[in-house]
């Protein structure tokens, strides 16, 4: 049984040559690990890259809103506008 059990695994063993892999399996992960860092990177830069609206357009937006609702005049309403400028 222990014999059929070897011969699975080719002549000597597991391996080039049949002598075994070695410490050299760990080269598979860190390709592993680099190619996962590389994806990662790329979709934060991409997630990144997203454009957020800047505090000034935020406060346009707000002061246009409130106008809208009819809770500012058209006075107070350039007025504020014109200091956000």
């Amino acid at each position: 049984m222990v014999t059929e059990l070897l011969m699975q695994w080719g002549p000597g063993g597991p391996g080039m040559g049949g002598h075994g892999g070695g410490p050299f399996w760990i080269f598979g992960l860190v390709w592993l690990v680099l190619i996962a860092a590389l994806i990662g990177t790329v979709i934060y830069a991409l997630l990144r890259r997203t454009r957020r609206p800047s505090a000034t357009e935020s406060a346009r937006t707000i002061l246009a809103e409130r106008y809208a609702r009819g809770e500012l005049t058209g006075e107070e309403y350039r007025e504020r506008l014109g200091e956000l400028r």
